[in-house]
């Protein structure tokens, strides 16, 4: 949640003299596609978080159309933004956006892996995935994160009104592909790697970290509050999957051959900010800080957080709600009648149950519990809004099922507090820092440095690729996530 509302290594450059003849006649992609992906770009870079620009940008961006110059599809039909995420994840829209989150980057140990990744997203859009793609995934849309709240009790017109509380505003629909889409897409963007010159096995070490790190964070968190929006999951990770990989490596002849520009790579990521961004809150466990806007919240017990560029949704078994802003006059209960008018567009019909004013760990607050009913059932609707000063006030929306009213989401409602400077101050980003290892250090040592309360050892041996029992040599490079310094 926000406070407001070229570079090409030399070895690359000289490799694959194959790609000049990888095609003589590209095809182009449907106008409709390409038309979607301009329009839903804005939206959607804004919900991340904003995209990366500079060296790093335009590094990825180079290394993605080196792989689309292999797809058959002309590589200028192509664009591709490094997004300012915190999720994990990579992802292509038919148009021939693609994208990939500095969290993904933060994983992987050379070059060849970040091609691989971009060349699989390209294979998505080449092989028109997207018009293949079962109907189901439709539903797998930013527009759609309210989905089945509460199984089937909002149905009919409430839906789509009350929808807009849980959503974002981008309408990108995102793609849900089968296991078999994904394997051909794991194929061609082998085959891309191959043509281009790159190591085809970073393939299989690439899905390896993805699948090390899932893992690592399954231990870490299990169900703690972090939430990957359904719609972002794209990439199902499974051993199968980087056996397949690996075979179908081998299978090109050129396993362990070709490219890998490690050095390249890392001086690329070195300073990459890996986690959230503290100029959009830190979930830690079950609270959100936001250091800029001076307040923090703590959410119920087996609640998870999803944390956007203008807003938190917080989800549940016994309901869905969204921390926010909107524009403050200095009267909260006209304050509040603007968020309902918002949620329902005036379309659908409430019966406010209770309204109040309080206080609320000192910030003057009141609130509206409210009533919809719809086709498939009540749908309670609680709206709490605080003041942060004249200008200034923030709130959460929750649905429940009709009966429960605020539901066990009051702790969360009454949690809401003001930080002081100095909490705001301790709080700072952690980067990728790319070390130089000294005789004498070992994996303890160094994993020591890394800016965690718990898992040191495991992240760092995650992060690196490295096994347990490994021995790190004097003059390697390996990559720590510390402490940098807040951007002023």
């Amino acid at each position: 949640m926000r406070n407001t509302f070229l570079l090409l290594s030399a070895a690359a450059t000289a490799m694959a003299p194959g790609m000049a003849a990888a095609q003589s006649a590209y095809r182009n992609l449907s106008p409709r596609y390409v038309q979607e992906a301009q329009q839903q770009h804005t939206e959607l870079v804004a919900e991340f978080g904003g995209a990366e620009t500079g060296s790093r940008a335009a590094y990825v961006d180079q290394i993605g159309r080196r792989m689309a110059a292999q797809s058959g599809v002309n590589p200028g039909a192509f664009r591709f933004t490094t997004l300012n995420s915190a999720v994990e994840n990579a992802f292509a829209v038919p148009g021939g956006y693609i994208y990939i989150t500095r969290q993904l980057m933060s994983i992987m140990n050379d070059e060849a892996e970040l091609a691989f990744v971009t060349g699989h997203e390209v294979g998505h859009v080449a092989a028109n995935h997207a018009q293949a793609r079962q109907s189901a995934s439709r539903t797998n849309a930013i527009g759609g994160i309210l989905g089945a709240i509460l199984g089937s009790v909002i149905g009919g017109g409430i839906g789509s009104a009350l929808g807009n509380m849980l959503q974002t505003s981008s309408q990108l629909r995102t793609l849900s592909f089968s296991r078999n889409q994904e394997y051909d897409a794991d194929r061609l963007g082998i085959g891309y790697l191959t043509r281009a010159g790159y190591d085809p096995a970073a393939s299989a070490t690439m899905l390896a970290a993805l699948a090390r790190s899932s893992a690592l964070e399954s231990r870490v968190q299990g169900q703690d509050n972090r939430s990957t929006p359904e719609w972002a999951q794209t990439h199902p990770n499974s051993e199968n999957r980087v056996r397949q990989a690996a075979g179908m490596s081998q299978q090109t002849g050129r396993a362990g051959q070709g490219v890998r520009n490690r050095e390249a790579f890392l001086n690329q990521l070195d300073g990459v900010v890996v986690d959230d961004d503290p100029a959009q809150g830190i979930i830690d466990g079950r609270t959100f800080t936001h250091p800029d806007l001076r307040l923090q919240f703590t959410v119920p017990v087996g609640y998870l957080m999803q944390n956007g560029t203008d807003a938190v949704t917080i989800s549940g078994s016994a309901g869905k709600a969204q921390f926010s802003t909107a524009r403050f006059n200095g009267n909260l209960d006209s304050y509040i009648a603007g968020v309902l008018q918002s949620l329902t567009g005036g379309r659908v019909p409430i019966q406010v149950l209770d309204r109040n004013r309080t206080t609320i760990n000192g910030i003057p607050a009141s609130y509206v519990v409210a009533r919809a009913n719809t086709s498939s059932g009540a749908v309670d609707v609680s709206v709490f809004a605080y003041a942060f000063g004249r200008s200034q006030a923030y709130h959460f929306v929750a649905l429940t099922q009709g009966g429960r009213g605020v539901g066990q989401f009051a702790p969360m409602v009454n949690s809401l507090r003001r930080i002081s400077p100095a909490e705001a101050a301790n709080i700072r980003p952690r980067v990728i820092n790319v070390v130089t290892v000294r005789p004498g250090e070992t994996v303890q040592s160094l994993a020591s440095r890394m800016a965690y309360r718990d898992f040191r050892v495991e992240r760092f041996l995650s992060l690196n690729g490295l096994s347990g029992n490994a021995r790190l040599v004097p003059g390697q490079r390996l990559k720590l996530v510390v402490h940098g310094s807040r951007a002023r």
